[in-house]
């Protein structure tokens, strides 16, 4: 066996100076049991992996690859067990004579080295992978030995390898930081795809034969009626996913080669985030703050499905929620189940509608009310009272921007002075892609981006872009963020609504006190690197 020079990670890191000796020791500190230093300073933020991944290669001489389209032998994950690999991060790539090639997210955890040359028998040579590569490479080429049935097993063990696929989608959704999941029946397969950014990618087929059992299994998770396949079922379900809470929203639809399943993956840790770590720019989240902290009033958020509303409105419940207070909520669905929060689902069919929801709601003594969704005249008409009568209601409503929810209001046929004297503030959200931390790179700015950039009075040199790498799978981007308009309303703002004056009159009313729309707020994350212009100008309109 060879000797091996066994450096410290802080060590290595101290030495490419990334970090001081402070930030390794803090981190050190405060990091999880078991959690290793180099997932903690990720964690923190103090590195990008992909800092992480060239420090690593620089300082100990190993190269680093992508495992994203890499050639891996196949045969080789049999010498390893998936339990193994997944717990060390690592996976088999090639055998040459006496020594296996093996990516590794951690290439100085010398103890998985050492347990893995005492169970292969073979020399072990590290390579550098990132932790997600190599998690999504071992869901992929683990699950091959799950479609080789025999012909002559194929009836005896179905189940079992519906279990096993099952598991590793979903836990594939997690390391992809999915949205949704599709499962679609073809003719003679079944496909699987990702949402990943608000995009999806196929993934992978499954043989036509696993389609009963998968679709049965996904079924028995859900709680669903497994002899019904005629018609549409939807259902959710909690469970941990690499010891992560995630809730998941089952939804089933007949088509013509069978069910379709689309699995919507609500991952709790990220939706529990705090109000700053929302991406506001500093103006809006000192108003939001403000806003949220009133003891009544009506808090509008808008925009398309899809645009992260849910997720504002439950970090703001969530800052809201302490033991002296009684929040209590009425969706269709419940997304997102909190504690210490009185959630109500609505059922129409049984006739527990918004409307009915929200009115058996007003005699429980709330503080705090969220209506999920405000879809007609009777629903609008309540919160509105409740919100006159010292409550502060939180809701949603579909319109493009901040200013078009108050004739929205309006055409429901609701009194105006009622729409004024409630409403506290109104604000419109999109979600656009972040630029990839691994591979930013700055780039001047042309001619009509300049102009663009000085009509709404930003100064800007230069825009960063992502040119593509192994982190983002080449695209540029990886997550994404929110673009936000905030509408508080003020006297002078009620006298406008009030005075029946159009909405671009308020607009250019608004213009000149300062506020800032989504296209400004884009601009200003592009200018900080956040986002591009490209991804601002999909979501917002430049007028």
């Amino acid at each position: 066996m060879p000797l091996r020079n066994k450096q410290k990670l802080g060590d290595l890191l101290k030495q490419s100076g990334l970090l001081t000796e402070e930030e390794i020791l803090d981190t050190l500190q405060n990091k999880k049991d078991g959690q290793k230093l180099g997932d903690a300073l990720l964690e923190r933020g103090f590195i990008t992996e992909q800092q992480l991944l060239e420090v690593l290669e620089l300082q100990l001489g190993i190269p680093s690859v992508s495992l994203y389209r890499y050639p891996i032998d196949k045969e080789l994950t049999s010498l390893v067990p998936r339990e193994m690999a997944q717990r060390n991060v690592l996976i088999p790539l090639n055998q040459k004579e006496h020594t296996i090639t093996v990516a590794m997210n951690d290439p100085m955890d010398y103890f998985a080295i050492d347990d893995l040359e005492l169970s292969t028998g073979f020399q072990i040579k590290p390579v550098i992978a990132s932790k997600d590569d190599i998690l999504q490479a071992i869901n992929k080429y683990y699950d091959l030995e799950d479609f080789s049935l025999k012909e002559g097993e194929e009836e005896l063990s179905e189940d079992a390898p519906a279990i096993r696929i099952m598991d590793q989608i979903l836990q594939t959704g997690v390391h992809l930081r999915a949205s949704d999941i599709h499962i679609d029946p073809a003719e003679d397969c079944l496909s699987v795809r990702y949402r990943v950014d608000g995009i999806l990618h196929k993934d992978r087929t499954v043989p036509k034969r696993l389609q009963n059992s998968l679709i049965a299994r996904t079924k028995i998770l859900a709680d669903l009626n497994i002899t019904e396949t005629r018609l549409p079922q939807d259902g959710r379900i909690r469970l941990a996913v690499d010891e992560k809470p995630i809730d998941l929203r089952i939804s089933i639809l007949p088509t013509v080669f069978g069910e379709k399943v689309v699995i919507r993956i609500l991952d709790l840790s990220n939706v529990l985030k705090k109000l700053s770590e929302l991406d506001f720019s500093e103006d809006n989240y000192q108003k939001y703050q403000k806003l949220i902290q009133q003891p009544s009033g009506l808090i509008l958020l808008t925009g398309p499905t899809g645009s992260g509303k849910t997720s504002t409105l439950y970090s703001s419940i969530h800052q809201l929620n302490k033991e002296n207070v009684n929040i209590i909520t009425v969706e269709d669905p419940v997304e997102y189940q909190l504690e210490g929060v009185n959630q109500v689902q609505v059922r129409s069919s049984v006739g527990l509608t918004f409307a009915a929801g929200l009115r058996s709601i007003l005699r429980q003594d709330p503080n705090i009310i969220m209506v999920g969704e405000i879809r007609d005249t009777e629903t609008a008409e309540i919160a509105i009272r409740a919100s006159l009568t010292g409550h502060m209601v939180f809701s949603t409503l579909h319109t493009n921007s901040a200013i078009a929810a108050i004739p929205r209001l309006f055409d429901m046929k609701i009194e105006p002075y009622l729409v004024v004297s409630s409403l506290s503030g109104i604000m419109a959200q999109r979600l656009v892609k972040r630029i990839c931390k691994d591979c930013k790179q700055s780039r001047e700015v042309t001619r009509m981006e300049k102009d663009l950039f000085e009509k709404h009075g930003v100064e800007i040199n230069e825009i960063q872009e992502g040119k593509g790498c192994n982190s983002c799978r080449q695209t540029g981007y990886k997550g994404r963020t929110a673009l936000q308009e905030l509408l508080v309303i003020d006297d002078s703002i009620r006298q406008y609504m009030m005075n029946n004056n159009s909405l671009t009159e308020l607009k250019h009313y608004l213009k000149a006190n300062g506020m800032k729309f989504l296209i400004d707020d884009g601009l200003l994350k592009v200018k900080k690197g956040i986002t591009t212009l490209e991804e601002v100008l999909r979501v917002a309109s430049e007028e």
